[in-house]
């Protein structure tokens, strides 16, 4: 007997007109242009977080914090770009952007997602760092890739509980989120990220994580997602979690499994929650 008694949907242009999707404010939607313009600057970037005070305010508490790892310095904008960069303070101020923009369905354990997105997106940063993939960029999509997950929540709210059940692990996620609805949450996120207009490669990223190797030409992208998934489910990196990761994946990325083991991210810094809480 299947989980559900409704079909999954044929396309994804169905499931998204049967949920609401979150609305990017005003502030991502101009840096997300900021991705795709060559030509823009730190004046730029630094000129749209500044129209929004409380964007900046939680954007410069986050500089302080283990999330940016420095320790207290930081008390301009300018100032956060010179010690890490344009795109770290780009990709961070979109994250607030999206966490903003997010409506949990009852129940749902608000600061679980996060801890997992930003543990997803640590560690598709520490790899993609390793395997010549654009580190704020897979960053990025760590951050993103649960969002499809929530819409799936809400198509399929009476099995909120078990799409959301812990301990699972992200294999085991998709496949039942493509059971119930005919797509991953990587799937519906892409589709999301296109209609925000992110970059194509971000897209892409998105769209193959669940299963990178399920396409013609391999996004790199996506192999490095789908290894920090599966790395955030098990929290810190351990000889158990290393073991876990598809042999093909590491290969291909040319990713040495004691390697990994052997330099792994501080998870404290990770899945710093401060900024959740309030």
């Amino acid at each position: 007997m299947s989980i559900s008694d409704r079909a999954p949907f044929s396309d994804l242009q169905s499931l998204i007109q049967s949920v609401q999707w979150p609305v990017m404010p005003e502030a991502g939607q101009a840096l997300i242009r900021t991705l795709n313009d060559d030509d823009a600057d730190t004046f730029a970037v630094c000129r749209i977080i500044k129209k929004d005070p409380a964007l900046t305010a939680t954007l410069l508490r986050m500089a302080n914090s283990a999330l940016f790892g420095l320790s207290g310095s930081v008390d301009t904008l300018e100032r956060a770009v010179s010690v890490v960069g344009i795109s770290m303070v780009r990709t961070r101020a979109l994250s607030l952007c999206m966490a903003h923009a997010c409506r949990f369905p009852p129940g749902m354990d608000r600061m679980a997602f996060w801890q997992y997105s930003l543990l997803c997106a640590g560690y598709a940063q520490w790899l993609a760092d390793l395997c010549e993939v654009d580190d704020q960029e897979a960053w990025l999509c760590g951050m993103m890739l649960r969002l499809g997950g929530l819409s799936v929540v809400q198509a399929r709210p009476e099995h909120a509980h078990t799409l959301e059940a812990t301990p699972s692990d992200s294999v085991t996620r998709w496949t039942l989120q493509r059971r119930l609805v005919g797509f991953d949450e990587g799937e519906i996120t892409a589709e999301l990220a296109q209609q925000w207009d992110f970059p194509l490669a971000l897209v892409r990223g998105l769209r193959h994580c669940a299963q990178p190797l399920a396409t013609d030409h391999l996004s790199r992208l996506a192999a490095a997602m789908h290894l920090a998934a599966r790395l955030a489910d098990s929290g810190a990196v351990t000889k158990q979690s290393i073991e876990t990761l598809p042999l093909m994946l590491l290969n291909l990325l040319k990713l040495e499994p004691q390697a990994l083991m052997g330099n792994p991210p501080d998870v404290a810094a990770l899945e710093d929650m401060s900024l959740f809480n309030s």
